[in-house]
């Protein structure tokens, strides 16, 4: 057993070992080892930009943007969270909500965040109509508090109660969800943030946590199918784009975004405009010698990764899920006509979306069948027959207006020989100013963005906005003020609203 130990502790050494001489070896990797910083003039070393920051030794909360924290009351030195499973009901966009089940009125739940040495008890209650249980995902604790129903302890039945203590020791990005699979689909998700007793170096300015999490449900359904292997709802934070809101941070600071995925699907997740170190893993804490650089992450089902950057380069940056069908929502390969018309033949004049939702003429209508959602592979899993009850013809005015309120398809954004061109029409036809949302999810946050920029964020899609300071702080105080104004309210309509001193781009005039 002691060679064993050796023989895999020598292992570990050469390989950090490999790795650190990787890295101090800029005559191997000279040109992708440099990048221009913004108005540097000179090229500068990416790990040096990864050091870089204002190196202030201290833990910073974590801020889920559109998610709460969890509160919590201290009982004779330990921190006392009161957690709650429940029915909610989830606005994921305007004009669309869902039935989920989630932790204390939201879905994903509240983040719990508690310092490593704390002593912590959770108090659940189970309000669900069935038994559940929670699991603590990544925690090393005793096997009773695991939440591993039947195993580690019985189901909690519907009204009941269980209390897990845990003594905390790690450090990282953990999470907790319900142990009932089906009740995971449905949007049972938390995270759980140890924060170090030493702050890690180098320390960063802004720690964001996003949550990936996806939903398939059919037309004129708010109820998610857990049993389906394909999706056409994907949120952040239980947000759909454009809806969610933006990471915001100035110029130069140092940023941590953590990511946690539970459903069924791998996310690739790429920023724009950055190069990234991986830093953290569900497991904790990578040692520096073995981050690796990066504009793309795998975050794989049950997992989390941290990824670390200095925000150098000024402007509004995406962050998504790199696989082409999640940056789009409301997918469904038997949802009805297709969102075209015979008007569109033509296209000299726009196409309102308030007033048909039908094929192309000549267009043969679309087939039916039980092996037509999987031939597609666009599905809705079981029963996803159910759904051609739905009607092929044109949408009613009225519920067009409800569903695409606002949404319009410009004059000349579509060919006056499109029709003839091969693979147009598509399936779905997401990326138009047809789904332009600006003034539906207008908010201080979104202020300055350019005109139209809502119709290209449909799906798991959010914003980095990183500004000039003058830029940052007038943006924020108009976020305070806004909510001062009891106006925080999701999706609050500001039609027109623009930041002073900002042009569409966001810059400094």
């Amino acid at each position: 057993m002691n060679s064993q130990r050796n023989n895999r502790r020598s292992f570990l050494q050469r390989a950090l070992g490999l790795s650190a001489g990787l890295v101090a070896a800029p005559s191997l990797f000279a040109d992708e080892a440099t990048r221009l910083g913004p108005d540097s003039g000179s090229a500068r070393p990416i790990l040096e930009l990864a050091r870089s920051g204002s190196g202030n030794a201290h833990n910073i909360p974590v801020t889920a943007p559109d998610v709460a924290d969890l509160p919590f009351t201290v009982d004779n030195g330990t921190k006392v969270f009161h957690l709650i499973a429940e029915p909610v009901k989830q606005s994921i966009l305007p004009n669309k909500t869902l039935d989920l089940w989630g932790f204390n009125g939201s879905a994903p739940g509240p983040t719990i965040q508690v310092q490593q040495g704390d002593h912590v008890r959770v108090i659940f209650d189970n309000h669900l109509p069935e038994p559940t249980s929670v699991h603590w995902h990544g925690f090393e604790d005793q096997v009773r508090y695991d939440g591993q129903p039947g195993i580690s302890q019985q189901p909690v039945r519907p009204g009941g109660r269980f209390v897990y203590e845990f003594h905390i020791y790690q450090s990282g990005t953990f999470f907790y969800h319900s142990h009932m699979s089906m009740q995971q689909m449905i949007g049972m998700l938390g995270g759980f943030i140890m924060h170090p007793a030493a702050p890690y170096q180098p320390a960063v300015d802004h720690d964001f946590l996003i949550h990936l999490q996806e939903y398939a449900v059919l037309p004129s359904s708010t109820i998610p199918n857990s049993m389906s292997m394909e999706y056409n709802w994907l949120v952040l934070n239980g947000k759909a784009g454009p809806a969610i809101t933006p990471m915001i941070v100035p110029l130069g600071s140092r940023v941590r975004i953590r990511l946690v995925n539970l459903g069924m699907d791998h996310h690739p997740m790429h920023l724009h405009g950055h190069t990234f170190y991986i830093t953290g893993t569900e497991g904790g804490r990578i040692p520096e010698t073995a981050w690796w650089p990066g504009n793309t992450v795998l975050v794989g089902v049950a997992q989390s990764r941290d990824i670390e950057f200095v925000a150098n380069n000024p402007g509004d940056w995406m962050l998504h899920c790199h696989l082409p069908h999640h940056n789009m929502n409301q997918m469904s390969s038997t949802v009805g006509r297709m969102t075209r018309t015979g008007a569109m033949a033509g296209m000299s004049s726009g196409v309102d979306m308030n007033t048909s939702m039908g094929m192309l003429e000549g267009t043969p209508p679309v087939p039916m069948g039980d092996d037509y959602g999987p031939s597609l592979g666009r599905g809705m899993g079981v029963a996803s027959t159910s759904d051609m009850a739905t009607t092929n013809g044109p949408l009613s005015e009225h519920a067009m207006h409800n569903a695409m309120s606002g949404m319009q398809m410009n004059p000349g954004e579509i060919a006056a020989n499109a029709n003839s061109v091969p693979n147009f029409p598509q399936d779905a036809y997401m990326e138009g100013s047809m789904m332009n949302m600006d003034a539906m999810v207008a908010t201080p946050a979104n202020a300055g963005l350019l005109p139209g920029w809502s119709a290209q964020m449909q799906g798991m899609m959010t914003l980095l906005r990183v500004l000039p300071q003058p830029d940052y702080d007038r943006m924020m105080q108009s976020i305070r003020n806004y909510k001062s104004d009891d106006k925080s309210k999701p999706n609050h309509s500001m039609p027109g609203m623009q930041m002073p001193g900002m042009d569409m781009k966001g810059g400094s005039r």
